[in-house]
């Protein structure tokens, strides 16, 4: 059975979806793979490694004709519409916010596997891209908090007199919240870290940070796949209360927070930026769903009331090696779970697979998706 690999077209996508050694690692199981040509330049995997691991280097067209496709960023509809029944493309597929992709790929006849829908399973950690690539955006947001920051992070005492360390607050607390939290107290800030789900409060505490927190009951906060919910009317003013008086004392501030398939939640306001000390940075991780704060503009950096604010958008693609080579070990254990002897094995019973699905025999099988699309046509 063959394994297409296509050179990611998105602009600035620089990842791949598998490496060279997942490629070898993978080719003892009695499988080609099929590499568009430059597929694995910008994450410093070239052509030869790709042949010494085994692949066959191919053109746009060929690599389209494998019984497999796996890719990173979500298709363009041109690529969307090479697919053919029976074919089977896996990757981020934007399963909640682009439902006009999710339409056009039904249509092909194509199974499209959604890694943003892989479900929070036990068995299926090691398939979980959301953590791997979250994890890299948190580490990053610290690092470019601390660049941008016209103060050392750490407290230095020098000759010069001694100098504070910088006091960073992250908003939400998953994984690129938790990394970001590790980050910025290696580089030596004082952490406070918030989440509207208190039972996160351990790990943030684990990593030497002070937990903010308003009492909530848990199932008013998270959803059963453990991410964060929106908020009732009342429990958000409570929030924005707790949050104006943390904001006005922070160097920085890191925002994370989203909720699948709706608009980040507002959590900064203008009012809140405009308390802040001129210098400070705010770095809004939710840029891309709108932001947390009032006055993000995705993929711009902008100073407003002496506070720059950040919203970056595909941190991952920034450290394209490390982001490529964790995301081929989610693929790799995606594929590894539907392959038995060399063929493609589909079982729509499997609790993985199922979970994951977005389009199978020519339907949106996923069932959010499927609410979003009937709202939107209501």
């Amino acid at each position: 059975m063959r394994i297409g690999i296509p050179k990611e077209t998105r602009p600035g996508e620089t990842r791949v979806a598998l490496v060279p050694d997942a490629v070898s690692r993978l080719a003892k199981s009695n499988l080609e793979f099929l590499v568009e040509r430059g597929a694995g330049a910008g994450a410093w995997s070239d052509d030869s490694g790709y042949e010494k691991a085994g692949a066959r280097l191919v053109d746009t067209a060929q690599v389209f004709e494998a019984e497999v496709l796996v890719k990173v960023a979500p298709p363009t509809l041109e690529e969307a519409r090479r697919l053919r029944a029976g074919q089977v493309l896996i990757g981020f597929l934007a399963p909640l916010a682009d439902l006009g992709l999710a339409k056009v790929l039904a249509g092909t006849g194509a199974t499209c596997f959604s890694m943003e829908l892989v479900p929070r399973i036990t068995r299926a950690q090691s398939m979980d891209a959301l953590s791997s690539m979250s994890s890299i955006a948190g580490y990053k947001a610290a690092l470019l908090a601390a660049e941008r920051l016209p103060r050392f992070f750490p407290m230095l005492v020098t000759a010069a007199g001694t100098l504070a360390p910088a006091r960073v607050l992250i908003l939400g607390a998953g994984v690129a919240g938790l990394q970001a939290i590790a980050t910025a107290r290696r580089i030596g800030a004082v952490v406070s870290a918030f989440d509207v789900r208190p039972a996160v409060k351990e790990q943030v505490q684990s990593l030497g940070a002070q937990f903010l927190q308003i009492e909530m009951p848990q199932q008013d906060t998270e959803d059963a796949g453990g991410y964060a919910k929106a908020l009732s009317e009342e429990a958000h003013r409570r929030e924005v209360e707790l949050l104006s008086k943390a904001v006005r004392e922070m160097d920085v501030v890191i925002t994370t927070a989203l909720v699948p398939g709706q608009r980040a939640p507002l959590l900064v306001t203008e009012d809140m930026v405009r308390s802040m000390k001129a210098g400070s940075v705010i770095v809004d991780l939710a840029a891309e769903a709108g932001g947390n704060c009032a006055l993000t503009r995705p993929g711009e950096d902008v100073v407003v009331h002496g506070v720059t604010i950040l919203g970056p958008l595909n941190l991952p693609a920034t450290m394209a090696g490390h982001a490529s080579q964790m995301y081929s070990r989610n693929i790799s254990s995606f594929l590894q779970n539907m392959i038995k002897d060399g063929k493609l094995a589909v079982d729509m019973q499997d609790e993985i697979l199922r979970g994951s699905c977005l389009t199978h025999e020519g339907r949106i099988v996923a069932e959010r998706t499927l609410a979003l699309v009937g709202a939107a046509t209501a």
